[in-house]
């Protein structure tokens, strides 16, 4: 089995890759500001003239998402390209050209964050208000807080009691925000399937959402494509499932389980367990995005 190389920064391994992924949050920035040695990584990355594309699990519109980055104060130009599972959803539902997307019918109830309907733009879809009504829901954000799950549980009964399908445009179960970690789509979406739904994932892990990544790297190897995120579950599971390499960052989601201070030993031992629970082993650890 595969044993993972710890470095110190990702220059231990820089120059063995031409194409590199990046995950966005815990990795280059905390949900509000950037992560002033991660913006020193990927300049130090560009400056060695490396192609780098950031790939979320947001389940937001690509766009929305570059200007969300140039806000933070990212200089876009850094990168080749911005992809996200919204973006790659929003595509599925648009041209319908695979199952199970072709079925999912026009009524959809939506759930989303901050009144974003740029998720269904143009899809065709009749918004509707209950699941009785709706051919499918669509989870793309939730607002939590100030909701908790516990205020979606009702709706999603119903919805499951109606044997919708579900369409989650964001895996991740909770994300880092500002040093805590907040609860995101991937979650309800569990909730979902414990009722007994059927859950439509696009995004990390699952193969669909790294095509546009491999795109925006054409004419790079897979061998020389490495990812770098903070989740076993999605950032290093993902790049298993598309036979790239990963590095994981044990400053991010994890954190809590690789407290400063700690002996190598009782980090190998942490992660060990991770990688069992996950199925998925990274090639190098790091602590955070740095050089």
């Amino acid at each position: 089995m595969l044993t993972p190389t710890f470095v110190d920064g990702i220059r231990s391994f820089a120059d063995r890759y031409e194409g590199f992924i990046l995950d966005q949050w815990g990795v280059i920035h905390d949900g509000r500001r950037p992560l002033p040695e991660a913006v020193a990584a990927i300049v130090e990355l560009k400056r060695r003239n490396k192609r780098l594309v950031l790939l979320s699990n947001s389940g937001r519109r690509a766009e929305l998402n570059r200007r969300r980055l140039a806000r933070m104060g990212f200089d876009m130009a850094l990168f080749d390209a911005v992809v996200t599972s919204g973006e790659t959803a929003w595509t599925l539902l648009r041209h319908r050209s695979r199952p199970p997307f072709a079925e999912l019918g026009r009524k959809c109830l939506l759930f989303t964050i901050g009144n974003d309907l740029g998720v269904v733009e143009d899809l065709g879809l009749e918004l509707v208000g209950a699941p009785e009504e709706a051919d499918f829901l669509f989870v793309t954000g939730l607002e939590i807080p100030p909701q908790t799950l516990e205020d979606y549980r009702a709706v999603i009964e119903r919805a499951a009691a109606c044997r919708l399908p579900m369409l989650c445009s964001n895996p991740d179960r909770v994300a880092p925000v500002a040093g805590e970690l907040v609860i995101t789509p991937g979650s309800l979406a569990a909730i979902y399937e414990e009722l007994g739904g059927e859950v439509i994932y696009v995004g990390k892990p699952y193969p669909l959402v790294y095509g546009a990544c491999l795109d925006a790297l054409d004419g790079i190897a897979p061998q020389e494509i490495v990812a770098i995120g903070d989740s076993l579950e999605h950032d290093i599971k993902g790049a298993e499932n598309v036979g790239i390499a990963s590095c994981f960052l044990m400053g991010g989601i994890h954190a809590a389980g690789f407290p400063p201070g700690a002996s190598r030993a009782a980090q190998v031992h942490h992660l060990d367990e991770l990688c069992t629970r996950y199925d998925a082993r990274p090639d190098w650890v790091a602590q955070h995005l740095v050089w």
